[in-house]
């Protein structure tokens, strides 16, 4: 019972001194994370494009409710790399690099927030054509989310470095 309500007590003071040093959660409604549903994401009009934008919107929680407050602009660049060989001389696995460059945009004016994201991802090369393009498109796929993820976590940076 006495140690029950000495936590309750240790706890009580740590949440007082947190919300005396200015604390602010970033998913909290004042922090960075508030704003990332209004941001308008635009790519280029390719299959990597759609893909990147649509992990993009999924990982930002686009509200398309809502007015944007920035715009995002990405431009990718993919190259895709054979990885060891066979006998006949064919491959056995790919590795796919994708480059990210960004510009975060405020909506009303303001100084934009840039930055640049590298992935690499591999896949296995199959005999069949199916399966080949199958592993391609998830060797995309995987690296799409995993560019989504770092650019996220980038503008929260900027944001969070924002007054």
């Amino acid at each position: 019972m006495r140690r029950s309500w000495s936590l309750s007590v240790i706890a009580a003071v740590s949440v007082m001194g947190l919300s005396a040093c200015g604390f602010t959660p970033l998913y909290g409604e004042a922090g960075a994370g508030s704003s990332l549903s209004r941001i308008a994401v635009s790519t280029q009009d390719d299959r990597l494009g759609y893909r990147v934008r649509e992990q993009l919107e999924d990982a930002l929680g686009r509200d398309g409710s809502q007015e944007p407050m920035y715009r995002l602009q990405t431009s990718l660049e993919q190259s895709r790399q054979s990885l060891g060989r066979r006998i006949d001389d064919t491959a056995t696995r790919y590795e796919l690099t994708v480059r990210g460059a960004w510009t975060l945009t405020p909506a009303v004016g303001g100084e934009p927030v840039s930055g640049v994201e590298t992935v690499t991802t591999t896949y296995a090369a199959a005999d069949q054509p199916y399966a080949a393009i199958a592993a391609q498109q998830d060797g995309e796929e995987r690296a799409a989310a995993e560019l989504a993820r770092l650019i996220r976590l980038d503008i929260l940076r900027a944001l969070s470095a924002r007054p």
